[in-house]
């Protein structure tokens, strides 16, 4: 009685549609966002990039995705079966339910605790990378995981402070407000040094370079997803593209919002920084980026909490 209440109700039917709306244009963007970065690590390179499949090459991502599930997978003879396969599953579907905290403009998929399911679903997306080096069986998955793991839940800790302190400042869990509360002050010239944290976590949380430890090519034989070929490894890459996605998408709901004018230019513009600083810089020591995350980015932003925590008990 209570399921088809649920599932006869207009309302949900609404949400739903929007989301699977929603859901089919992420894995677009992603599939987009590839070629762009192909592209553009190309220019940055001085080369052309993908230019065969269609005008000028639009259709390359889709060439991938047909030749990455289609083509005959090559599995590991020793290990756990089961959980092997569901790793990348896993995953995906962690990169894609975080996006259920979307804020659209009817308000249909709007959380009041929007910030906390965020932190959720960054949280949790830790266990398929683990699980995938894990259950792989394989020397070097195992120890691309372990460091995925140290470096995730290390930049984890400033990543969830510099949201309490946006939480702080506006007073409020839901990710509307806090877009919306930038009306009256755009809050990146107030918290300019949050700011700038958050630019340095999402490049360590999403694993890309110059923190791309998880799958340093040139260390641990692609990392974690070593043993992963075919329908597997497209949908790690698939789930990792998502999650830039909507780290980039959160960067603009903290620190430029106030306005939906041009909002989707300012997400693909912070996702243009991701290829950007890929092209530019090379990969970091390891013991640099954990030294970086608990001596240098952890004592600022506590600072910063602190601080911001006593202005607003003074005002």
């Amino acid at each position: 009685m209570r399921l088809s209440l649920i599932y006869g109700n207009p309302h949900f039917l609404i949400r739903l549609l929007n989301y699977i709306l929603l859901v089919v244009c992420v894995l677009i963007s992603v599939a987009f966002l590839t070629l762009f970065e192909r592209k553009g690590l190309g220019y940055i390179q001085i080369r052309k990039g993908p230019n065969k499949v269609g005008p000028l090459g639009i259709l390359q991502p889709f060439a991938d995705a047909i030749k990455l599930f289609t083509k005959e997978g090559v599995f590991p003879i020793i290990r756990n079966i089961i959980p092997y396969y569901l790793c990348p599953v896993v995953s995906l579907f962690l990169s894609l339910g975080i996006w259920s905290v979307y804020v659209d403009f009817f308000g249909w998929s709007d959380y009041p605790f929007g910030a906390l399911v965020f932190l959720v679903f960054i949280a949790s997306s830790v266990y398929p990378i683990t699980g995938s080096g894990w259950f792989s069986n394989s020397k070097y998955a195992l120890l691309g995981s372990l460091r995925a793991v140290a470096q995730t839940i290390s930049y984890e800790v400033c990543l969830a402070l510099v949201i309490i302190i946006v939480i702080i400042r506006v007073f409020a869990y839901d990710f509307n407000l806090i877009f919306l509360w930038q009306d009256s002050f755009i809050i990146v010239f107030m918290m300019f040094p949050v700011c700038l944290m958050w630019l340095l976590i999402m490049l360590a949380e999403t694993n890309r370079t110059p923190f791309d430890f998880a799958e340093g090519e040139s260390e641990l034989v692609s990392g974690f997803n070593i043993e992963y070929g075919a329908g597997g490894f497209a949908l790690i890459f698939i789930a990792e593209y998502s999650r830039i996605l909507f780290i980039s998408f959160v960067f603009v709901l903290l620190f430029f919002g106030g306005s939906w004018l041009f909002f989707g230019i300012r997400v693909a513009l912070v996702s243009f920084l991701f290829i950007w600083v890929r092209g530019l810089l090379p990969r970091f020591r390891y013991d640099k980026l954990m030294y970086l995350a608990w001596k240098r980015a952890l004592p600022i932003v506590l600072n910063y909490l602190l601080l911001v925590f006593g202005v607003v008990l003074l005002f």
